[in-house]
C-alpha cells in the first residue's frame, strides 16, 4: 500500500508541474492498453488529469491474435501566463498473446499513425490584462510502435467488502513526431521533427464485472535536440476501463 501511495504522489507532482516550465508543443496522450486474451473482446477507456488533459481509447480483437486500436486526446488549458490547446487522433493494428505458465500475463505489439495540432501561447501580465509574448501554432503527424505487457495478481485483494482483481502493466512507445506546419507569432517557421521514447506504467483495480479504475504515470524522452518539439510533458491520469466480450 505504501508503494502504491508513493507512485500516486510522484505521479501527481509530475502532472501538476508538467506545464510549470517552458513546455514542448507536443503533449503525449495515454496509449491504448486493452490487454486482450481472445477473439471478440472489446475495450473502452477514458482518462483525465488535473490540468484537463482528456484521453479516450478503444479496441477490438477481431481474431485470436490480431486487434485494432484507436486513441484520441484533447486539452484546452489556460492560466495567467500560459495557454495550451492540443488535439490528437491516432489508430493502429497489432498482435497480442497470453504468456506465462499461469496464463495471467498478456503481451501486445501495435503500430499506427496519427495527426494532431497544437496552439501554445506564452503570456505576460500588463496594466490592461495579459498579452501574448510568443504564439506557437503547429500541425503535426505521428508514427508509433508500441509494446504492452501486463500481469494479473495471483491472489485477489479484499477491498470494500469484496475480493477484487489487481493488474499491473507497462507500455513503451517509440513515436516519431513531424511538423507539417509551424507558425511562430504568425510567421511560417522552420519545421522540426523528433523521436520520442514514451514509457508509461499503469495499475488497474477491478470495480465490478468488466469495469476497472486505472492509474497511469509516465513521461517522454526526446532523442533529438529541438527548440520547440522537445520532451518535458509528463503523463499522469486517472481513468475508467471497460472490457467486454471476455470469456
Amino acid at each position: 500500500m505504501i508503494k502504491i501511495r508513493s507512485f500516486l504522489y510522484l505521479g501527481l507532482l509530475a502532472g501538476v508541474t508538467s506545464f510549470s516550465s517552458c513546455s514542448s508543443v507536443y503533449l503525449p496522450n495515454v496509449p491504448a492498453t486493452p490487454m486482450f486474451t481472445g477473439k471478440g473482446e472489446g475495450y473502452l477507456a477514458a482518462h483525465v488529469n488535473p490540468k484537463g488533459n482528456a484521453s479516450a481509447n478503444l479496441g477490438v480483437a477481431f481474431t485470436d491474435h490480431l486487434a485494432i486500436i484507436g486513441n484520441g486526446s484533447y486539452i484546452n488549458y489556460k492560466s495567467d501566463n500560459h495557454d495550451f490547446k492540443q488535439y490528437l487522433y491516432e489508430g493502429g493494428l497489432g498482435y497480442y498473446t497470453v504468456v506465462g505458465k499461469g496464463k495471467r500475463s498478456v503481451l501486445e505489439f501495435y503500430g499506427g499513425y496519427g495527426v494532431g495540432a497544437t496552439m501554445d501561447v506564452d503570456k505576460r501580465a500588463s496594466t490592461t490584462g495579459t498579452n501574448a509574448v510568443e504564439t506557437r501554432d503547429v500541425d503535426f503527424n505521428k508514427i508509433f510502435v508500441q509494446a504492452n505487457f501486463s500481469s494479473t495478481r495471483k491472489n485477489k485483494i479484499n477491498l470494500f467488502g469484496k475480493k477484487r482483481t489487481l493488474n499491473y502493466g507497462t507500455a513503451i512507445r517509440l513515436s516519431r513526431i513531424k511538423m507539417d506546419r509551424f507558425d511562430l507569432n504568425g510567421v511560417s517557421s522552420q519545421l522540426e521533427e523528433n523521436v520520442y521514447v514514451e514509457p508509461i506504467f499503469f495499475t488497474r483495480l477491478e470495480l465490478n464485472k468488466g469495469f476497472q479504475i486505472q492509474y497511469t504515470n509516465g513521461w517522454n524522452i526526446g532523442l533529438m535536440n529541438n527548440e520547440y518539439l522537445k520532451p518535458g510533458n509528463a503523463v499522469f491520469t486517472l481513468g475508467l476501463i471497460y472490457n467486454f466480450g471476455r470469456k
